[in-house]
């Protein structure tokens, strides 16, 4: 069952397409949606003095889906991220990720990503592009998803779940502040992984 469908420029595959009937559970999946940030995460992975990795999270986050079971492609997201609540378990490091060394959280409180296309890879799996803001500047974005389905859970709350991944390099986005290892290499990796384990709970109509 998809969210989003692939997208194709022939309009003879386009009309074919058109005029198959829309999965009745796919329909019901039609609405808007906010993430519910008690039980998803947002977080990251970075290699740390070239032989270990330090894994973090940002704890406040909010967003929305909206979802269109009969025109899926027209489906987007969007999410905000408060960079004051960054967690990788010890306090002088977050102090240091909120500085104006990396994140500079009291200028730019707010990491965004709005979605601009989806793309259907195969089964369960797809990719939403948008564009990402981190500080003041703003690049496309590609994540890769996995629907992990729908359920009502024991409030009556209608939910979808998603897992994701991305990979940025950080300078891309100003975050260049390094360290020189005396065996040689960086205190820190340019590459940053990004995971995202989304549950989100369909609005009342």
């Amino acid at each position: 069952m998809g969210l989003f469908s692939r997208k194709n420029n022939e309009s003879a595959v386009a009309t074919a397409v058109a005029t198959l009937p829309v999965d009745p559970a796919l329909a019901a999946l039609t609405g808007e949606y906010a993430i519910d940030p008690a039980h998803s995460s947002i977080g990251f992975t970075v290699r740390h003095a070239m032989v270990t990795n330090v894994r973090g999270s940002f704890a406040e986050h909010e967003g929305t889906l909206t979802l269109n079971g009969s025109d899926p492609a027209a489906s987007s997201a969007s999410i905000d991220v408060k960079i004051a609540s960054v967690d990788t378990g010890i306090a002088d490091r977050d102090g240091h990720l909120r500085s104006g060394d990396f994140f500079d959280a009291e200028q730019f409180p707010l990491m965004t990503f709005r979605s601009t296309e989806a793309a259907h890879l195969g089964g369960d799996k797809y990719r939403v592009t948008g564009d990402l803001t981190i500080k003041d500047v703003t690049k496309p974005l590609s994540i890769d998803l996995e629907f992990n389905g729908t359920a009502t859970d024991v409030y009556g709350n209608e939910r979808v779940g998603f897992e994701g991944y991305a990979e940025i390099l950080r300078s891309e986005w100003g975050l260049t502040w390094n360290a020189a290892l005396e065996t040689g290499g960086v205190m820190v990796s340019d590459k940053v992984k990004l995971n995202f384990d989304i549950s989100a709970v369909k609005n009342a109509a």
